[in-house]
């Protein structure tokens, strides 16, 4: 019954609803406990032959408007405990989405898609079940159940109902073992499917992959493995429901059975009339129903603990990066001053980072290249604070980026990563995204910067051609120009691009460095990529190797000093004039 101590705040919130709710239940098992009483009435009117027309209608009407009112009572009740049972999944799930929003990408990492899926969709539904079938199995049993236990004991027999309630005992210790046993098994039962579900989320999200490999048959073999593994544990959840049935049954067969015993003695002995003996089979018959609600509760409660355990356990993590006390709400702006004497991950044992030291006035544009793996996308993801730096510090306009909160920060930025991650909505749906008002003027402007405005126009339906997800039916150029297009739309005071033109053309990339020139003028943008013809008009450039800078300087200047940069430069040069001759043969 833990689960009712955990929920006890949302009992607290919706305590008007609730109380209601139980109100009305309980006035619907005193109803009930009416036409028993009644059969056995007219079972000894007709054993006296006192019964007339007149009274028999009478009864018959009085029946007809209890059954009205427990009509009434009842429909009541469900829309108020089950209404608020659904209230509880929404709040749960709002508040896990918005937990989701907050955690930092070192959580994303180590966690798989299916599983925080499965905590938002089947452990919810199973805490919204103990929060309205659980509330209703709760009382119910325990109102109906004692108003049938009392009703027979003060207007029957109250030695009568002691004995047929012997075997309660037995029932009650059976199901609350069931109980303990179901709770471990739905909680491994729920992490098998969180299994499944990140497989088959992980393999239609790489379904191309998958077939270019020809690993169809691999991929099905392996899936079958993890759902016969997500069968077997609900197998092993369904071997101890399909207790509780055939116990509660048995002993409750065993109750009629000394009921029947017992009650003929006490007629034949005139302790009781066969009218009491009729009524008292009938709430005897009523009282099942309390027995069963008692050991679906068990069910209904431990499923709905585990689960909520689950998800207890997931909203209990800290985001690791959060806005410091008196951080400002201003959005920055000014020049961008890196000093970083290191920077690791969490649990990396070396250091990703050494002694970064540069400063990019306003209005300026960073080049950043280097091998990969050299640092060129750590560095800019610490400019937006995904991960928080352990010596060193990022200032833009002479303000520590962590003394201003996280949303003013994020405004000030347009970020272009190298994962270009679009949505299964409309090509203007998606290039609006940071600025959802935006007219279609607007949007149709930025994608003619992004050189993507002609590759729109050919598509069926134009700006409103829906995207598949993640944008699967674009090429990759195409989700790169539109995610280039979206960023331009903030217009941002920084524009980040990480490695985001290496799925162009070099024509169309020359198109958009110079649209870019034009429309940030006065605004910096910080460019990381392989290709080094992305980055020749910049300001300045830095080369990173192993995570420090081994060169910097202009285009001209790291030309002139004929290390990494003039090498590869000239190698990249070579490469595109043998591209160009074959094309040309």
């Amino acid at each position: 019954m833990r689960i009712f101590i955990d929920l006890w705040w949302f009992f607290k919130q919706e305590r008007l609803k609730y109380s209601f709710g139980v109100i009305f239940l309980v006035f619907s098992s005193f109803l009930s406990m009416i036409p028993p009483y009644v059969v056995g009435i007219l079972v000894d009117d007709i054993r006296t032959r006192s019964l007339t027309p007149l009274i028999l209608g009478k009864w018959i009407v009085f029946l007809i408007i209890i059954g009205i009112i427990y009509y009434f009572t009842g429909y009541v009740w469900r829309q108020l405990i089950f209404g608020s049972s659904i209230i509880l999944a929404n709040q749960l799930r709002n508040d896990l989405y918005k937990h989701f929003t907050k955690l930092s990408p070192n959580f994303f990492q180590k966690r798989r898609i299916g599983d925080l899926m499965a905590h938002a969709t089947n452990d919810i539904n199973a805490v919204q079940g103990a929060a309205g079938e659980g509330i209703l199995t709760l009382f119910d049993s325990i109102t109906l159940g004692g108003m049938v236990i009392v009703t027979m004991s003060v207007f029957i027999s109250w030695k009568l109902t002691l004995i047929t309630l012997l075997p309660m005992p037995i029932m009650v210790i059976l199901t609350m073992y069931y109980g303990s046993l179901l709770h471990k098994r739905f909680g491994k039962a729920q992490a098998a499917f969180s299994d499944l579900n990140d497989k088959v989320q992980e393999n239609i999200s790489g379904v191309r992959v998958i077939k270019a490999f020809g690993e169809e048959d691999a991929q099905i073999d392996m899936f079958r493995k993890a759902s016969r593994d997500v069968v077997d544990k609900n197998i092993a959840v369904a071997k101890i429901d399909s207790l509780f049935d055939p116990t509660i049954t048995f002993i409750v067969a065993f109750c009629y059975f000394l009921a029947l015993i017992f009650g003929s003695v006490y007629v034949v002995g005139g302790s009781i009339t066969l009218g009491g003996l009729t009524s008292f089979t009938l709430y005897l018959g009523q009282l099942v129903w309390p027995m069963l609600a008692f050991g679906f509760l068990f069910n209904i409660v431990e499923r709905g603990s585990a689960s909520y355990d689950r998800i207890r356990r997931l909203l209990a993590i800290k985001p690791e990066i959060t806005d410091q006390e008196g951080a400002s709400d201003q959005v920055p702006s000014g020049a961008v001053d890196f000093s970083i004497r290191s920077f690791r991950y969490p649990g990396s044992d070396s250091d990703a980072l050494n002694d970064i030291h540069f400063k990019v006035e306003q209005g300026q544009t960073l080049g950043v290249v280097g091998k990969t793996g050299a640092g060129k996308t750590t560095l800019l993801r610490l400019l937006l604070r995904e991960f928080d730096i352990q010596d060193g510090q990022i200032s833009i306009g002479g303000t520590a980026i962590q003394a201003v909160t996280l949303d003013a920060l994020r405004s000030a930025i347009g970020y272009v990563p190298q994962d270009h991650i679009l949505f299964s909505a409309t090509i203007a749906e998606n290039i609006a995204f940071a600025k959802p008002d935006a007219s279609q003027e607007e949007i149709e402007r930025v994608a003619k910067l992004a050189s993507i405005h002609e590759d729109i126009l050919h598509f069926k339906e134009g700006y409103a051609t829906v995207v598949g997800e993640r944008g699967v039916t674009l090429s990759g150029g195409q989700k790169q120009r539109i995610s280039i297009a979206r960023a331009l739309l903030a217009d941002p005071e920084l524009l980040i691009f990480d490695d985001s033109l290496s799925a162009v053309d070099a024509r169309t990339e020359v198109s958009i460095l110079h649209a870019l020139k034009h429309e940030r003028r006065n605004k910096t943008t910080l460019i990381s990529a392989h290709r080094l013809s992305a980055v020749e008009h910049a300001d300045l450039i830095i080369v990173l190797g192993e995570g420090q800078i081994i060169e910097r300087g202009t285009h001209e200047e790291l030309i002139q000093k004929e290390g990494w940069y003039a090498e590869m430069y000239a190698h990249q040069q070579l490469e595109s004039l043998v591209s160009e001759g074959g094309a040309k043969a």
